[in-house]
């Protein structure tokens, strides 16, 4: 009756896995992508910023080195050198995923893919019909329009400048906007941070905001309460910019880290009954499924939690929904984040606001700040911090933070027992690993404050 069981419309993390898993199940499946391979993640997002994180770290290394007994050569940074091997890298990866879906008998289509009905996408002028049809396009970053707007870069873009910025400003608060500031920082850049707010990092723990904020304030210029009126571009290529409140700065390159938006526009929904919330992401129930029972939608397009190990999750619970009679929905609790910020941050769990409004009968805080035993010779000013949030009345652990190095390789072994229904009396009773960080959370026995 149709061409295609299911047809995916985007290449990214949920779709491929999607589009991966309905074939294995025995689907006819097809995928269209008009960009790149590997969507968000891959080519402009976690891949590609963590490889700038780690060229970043070298600088503090390099430093660190030298209390340790390292002398010799001061090492020079080449933006070239990291922005081509990183193109190479993700030229690499590219070719992985056109293997894996060839592999899997999937059927790619190059091209932009616009929905003409509730079974009918339409590629480069062909058209084509589907049983289910999936959106999984992802998001977009968003640029409000101030004057001159058009000169700043997004995440989009950032990788690949044809030269080093020596100044830049970096526009938000979010995740991206850190972590971005961390790297820039650590390359050399001199770097500053302009947000609307008072701290980064809105909807993280009030803790962790502010011992992040004091260690990041270490390696950049912050403006906090700001706002940008405009952008101008001066003779010598430098860009001016205008701040409400008054005053002017000169940088090399302004970057817009001010969110991201779900990248739902020229792809024919308004030929269906899809329906949108507030946001703009498409309003989908727990099965994925949209307002038209034949199209779905999953990942940073429906605008629940972005990240891409969860549009993975979403996109192997629909495909055996769709074909191999799974009956399960998406547990969104306990999720484990990290930020590659400078230093890294690593949560799982609830905030202690959401604790206490979560809990009637109250919580218990754990609290340690410390420096790491590497700066004790190093002679780095870097502080860690974590923190641990326990329900009062039945002792699990609803909640762990941390600010420091490798927080999110220490929170990953964590969160898995948080989801087996990790006791403060179990962390209690676990020996550590002397001499770690990690130990710290099994260590911890003075209670900050209950309530």
């Amino acid at each position: 009756m149709y061409d295609y069981d299911l047809f995916v419309i985007g290449a990214g993390s949920g779709g491929v896995r999607a589009a991966r898993m309905a074939a294995g199940f025995g689907a006819r499946v097809a995928i269209a992508e008009d960009r790149y391979m590997g969507g968000t993640c891959v080519n402009v997002g976690c891949i590609p910023k963590k490889l700038y994180s780690y060229a970043a770290h070298y600088h503090y290394d390099f430093e660190d080195s030298r209390r340790f007994g390292w002398s010799g050569l001061e090492p020079a940074f080449n933006w070239a050198t990291l922005r081509d091997n990183k193109k190479q890298e993700i030229s690499r990866l590219n070719g992985i995923y056109d293997k894996i879906l060839d592999k899997a008998g999937v059927q790619l289509i190059k091209g932009r893919a616009v929905i003409s009905g509730p079974h009918g996408v339409v590629v480069e002028g062909k058209s084509h019909s589907a049983a289910h049809i999936l959106v999984a396009t992802g998001g977009w970053p968003f640029v409000p329009a101030i004057r001159g707007h058009e000169l700043a870069v997004t995440s989009n873009e950032i990788f690949d400048l044809a030269s080093f910025p020596e100044r830049i400003l970096i526009v938000g608060g979010g995740y991206i906007a850190v972590e971005f500031a961390g790297i820039f920082a650590g390359l050399g850049s001199h770097t500053t941070l302009s947000y609307r707010g008072d701290t980064p990092l809105k909807g993280f723990d009030a803790d962790i905001r502010q011992a992040f904020f004091s260690e990041m304030q270490k390696h950049v210029k912050t403006l906090m309460a700001t706002n940008i009126e405009s952008i101008t571009k001066g003779a010598d290529g430098s860009l001016r910019v205008g701040f409400e409140e008054g005053h002017q700065e000169v940088f090399d390159c302004v970057l817009y880290a001010t969110g991201r938006k779900p990248n739902t526009a020229g792809l024919g929904l308004e030929n269906t009954k899809v329906s949108f919330n507030a946001n703009g992401s498409i309003k989908v129930g727990d099965g994925f499924q949209t307002a038209e029972p034949s199209i779905y939608a999953l990942g940073d397009v429906i605008g629940r939690v972005a990240l891409t190990p969860v549009a993975l999750a979403e996109g192997m619970l629909l495909a055996r929904r769709l074909f191999a009679a799974g009956a399960g929905t998406m547990n969104y609790d306990n999720i484990p984040t990290a930020v590659f910020s400078h230093p890294n941050i690593g949560t799982v769990g609830l905030s202690e606001e959401q604790a206490r409004s979560r809990f009637p009968d109250g919580i218990r805080i754990f609290k340690s700040d410390f420096r790491h035993l590497r700066h004790t010779l190093s002679g780095r000013d870097e502080r860690t911090f974590i923190k641990l949030i326990v329900n009062k009345s039945d002792d699990r652990v609803v909640g762990i933070h941390m600010v420091g190095a490798d927080a999110g390789e220490i929170i990953q072994g964590f969160a898995v027992a948080m989801n087996c229904g990790l006791t403060k009396a179990q962390l209690d009773t676990t020996i550590g690993i002397h001499p770690t960080v990690a130990e710290e959370l099994v260590t911890l026995r003075e209670e900050s404050s209950q309530g």
